[in-house]
């Protein structure tokens, strides 16, 4: 369904999942009223629904009377292929990718080897076993690096380490979150997003963190980080992340909207990061600011992603 042939009763009756009990509650749950409220003023029949752990350990998602679902869950159970797994058994049809898009995209690791096996460019890394050699680590990929959990969301347990013996004390930290973890080499240069909508490319952000490390703090709670919509790129860079973008996207089956995070060195190589399947839509956000600079606003991108309700995989 292209956005021009639709009207709210198109939609029917719209759940907006959100909350969830991952470490993004807080963020998933911003996430979720800003797209509630501007469905909502839309004319779309939109309806919160904070989804539980009981929820889903009955696999009985409170969803009777619904006709879609607008998905605003970040992390465990709303971006992991878990919660679409059950979207397609119950025959609801929900926003973005589908189920093994989903769980490719959450793991760090699995999208990493994905994308070295497709030929597109990712960060050096080591996986950390328990009782790993610190140096060992440390003389593969060099000093600084950055330790992450492969399954963990909005840079929550992700450490950058500047000496050897600090590397344990990473690996603790990243073990409050879900998944496998692995220290990956640590790129200086910039940091750029693609945001995805309609299966094409939005304006390239670059971020500019204070201090120099996009964490938790720098993505949601600080004023100081900035953002620049379009960089300072010639038109053949830009050209070339957004393809990057793409195709990064395109090698785990993505579908509808998402975001691509990619690091560029300072020899002007880039090297992609991450995909969000499920980004944020918070007043921080990135895919709104990419939109924007498009000339969408926050109202017609959220009828936009839930278009993608229509279009996408699964068993839609």
């Amino acid at each position: 369904m292209n956005r021009n042939d639709a009207e709210p009763r198109d939609y029917g009756r719209v759940a907006v999942l959100m909350g969830g009990w991952s470490g993004e509650r807080e963020v998933s749950l911003a996430s979720g009223n800003a797209v509630l409220a501007a469905l909502r003023r839309q004319g779309v029949d939109a309806h919160p629904v904070d989804l539980t752990r009981a929820h889903m350990g009955h696999l009985h998602l409170p969803l009777e009377g619904f006709d879609r679902v607008f998905i605003a869950l970040h992390g465990e159970c709303g971006e992991d292929g878990a919660l679409q797994g059950c979207l397609d058994l119950a025959g609801m049809p929900y926003t973005g990718t589908g189920v093994l898009g989903s769980a490719l995209g959450m793991d760090k690791l699995a999208c990493k080897r994905l994308w070295t096996g497709s030929n597109l460019p990712s960060a050096p890394y080591r996986l950390l076993n328990p009782g790993f050699d610190p140096d060992a680590v440390a003389e593969a990929l060099g000093l600084p690096l950055i330790v992450k959990p492969a399954r963990g969301g909005s840079s929550l347990g992700i450490t950058r380490v500047d000496r050897a013996a600090d590397l344990p004390a990473a690996w603790e930290a990243a073990r409050s979150q879900p998944g496998q973890i692995f220290a990956e080499q640590w790129i200086e240069g910039h940091e750029y997003t693609v945001a995805i909508l309609d299966n094409q490319p939005l304006p390239v952000v670059e971020i500019r963190a204070d201090g120099g490390f996009y964490d938790y703090h720098a993505k949601y709670e600080s004023d100081r980080t900035g953002y620049v919509c379009p960089p300072p790129l010639d038109e053949s860079s830009l050209l070339e992340l957004q393809s990057l973008a793409l195709g990064a996207f395109a090698a785990l089956e993505g579908c509808g909207w998402g975001r691509v995070d990619i690091l560029q060195d300072e020899h002007g190589d880039n090297h992609l990061i991450e995909i969000n399947t499920v980004p944020g839509m918070t007043d921080h956000s990135l895919v709104p600011k990419a939109a924007a600079e498009a000339g969408i606003d926050f109202d017609t991108l959220c009828l936009r992603i839930l278009d993608s309700s229509f279009q996408c995989g699964g068993l839609r």
